[in-house]
């Protein structure tokens, strides 16, 4: 759902091929996004203004606030002069377990883990995603990656926003979440699919950004069994994927990818090369 434009067009001087111009750009959009639970805030996220609704049950999902859609009672998005508030409602239980650890957030785009309270929420222990036996080809994973640019219309636009979408084999591509942030964007995704009823744990997260290790703490909440993305891990996030039992493919770009854990369920094209488990 959108609740405003996520782009507008600015003025600029640009100074191309050694030669100035004035022209214009499509840029997009930027708002600060309050994450409120039974009249309390708990985040306040820099974020684009789309899919919001899709935003506040996802994060509620990754950030272990609910664990199923139906603890969400309802969700209201209200718009104002400073951004927009996401205002959902939780069910007795889980109201009574956030109240146990209310904290607050304030962070910019990028800062994944800001307002955290100790050192045991940063590096908290990753959910352990079910071993289905799930195997994919590496090919048809890039030819997803690949696939995925033309899908991203608001980058196609503005080429400054993050994406990550869902695949299956079966299915193909779909949903996919644009936003200015990274984990936003997975958030958003986690969402789409809560909303849809779907299980992630039949594919593969693919993003457009790089791994850290909140990013696979968000896909450990998700069920998702394999995380394919365009640029580097980081080691927090390779030894992160591995506790949580996550197939981690990143670098994945036209000319190859690199699998850092659990390569078993990443038919390589030479099945004769040598493949460590973990």
């Amino acid at each position: 759902m959108m609740t405003g434009s996520t782009f507008t067009r600015h003025s600029e001087i640009a100074w191309r091929g050694g030669q100035t111009r004035a022209t214009s750009r499509l840029i997009a959009e930027e708002t600060a996004i309050a994450l409120t639970y039974n009249g309390s805030t708990h985040a306040v996220m820099m974020g684009t203004p789309a899919d919001l609704e899709d935003f506040g049950i996802g994060f509620s999902l990754t950030e272990a606030i609910v664990r199923r859609r139906s603890e969400i009672r309802s969700i209201d998005l209200i718009p104002n002069e400073l951004g927009v508030e996401v205002r959902m409602w939780l069910d007795g239980d889980r109201a009574a377990a956030l109240a146990a650890r209310r904290r607050a957030i304030s962070g910019p785009v990028g800062c994944g883990l800001c307002g955290i309270e100790s050192l045991e929420q940063a590096r908290r222990a990753p959910s352990r995603v079910q071993d289905r036996s799930i195997v994919f080809r590496a090919r048809d994973l890039l030819n997803a990656m690949q696939a995925l640019s033309p899908l991203q219309t608001l980058n196609q636009q503005t080429r400054s926003v993050h994406a990550a979408a869902f695949w299956t084999p079966r299915t193909g591509i779909g949903p996919v979440r644009e936003d200015v942030g990274r984990h936003n964007a997975l958030d958003k995704l986690a969402g789409a699919i809560l909303r849809d009823g779907g299980s992630a744990g039949e594919g593969a997260v693919l993003l457009t950004s790089r791994v850290s290790v909140e990013m696979v703490q968000k896909a450990a909440m998700m069920g998702v069994p394999v995380v394919v993305a365009v640029s580097a891990p980081t080691a927090l996030a390779i030894q992160t994927a591995k506790e949580a039992g996550i197939t981690l493919v990143a670098i994945a770009r036209d000319d190859g990818y690199g699998v850092f854990t659990y390569p078993r369920r990443v038919l390589l094209p030479d099945e004769a090369a040598p493949r460590a488990e973990g």
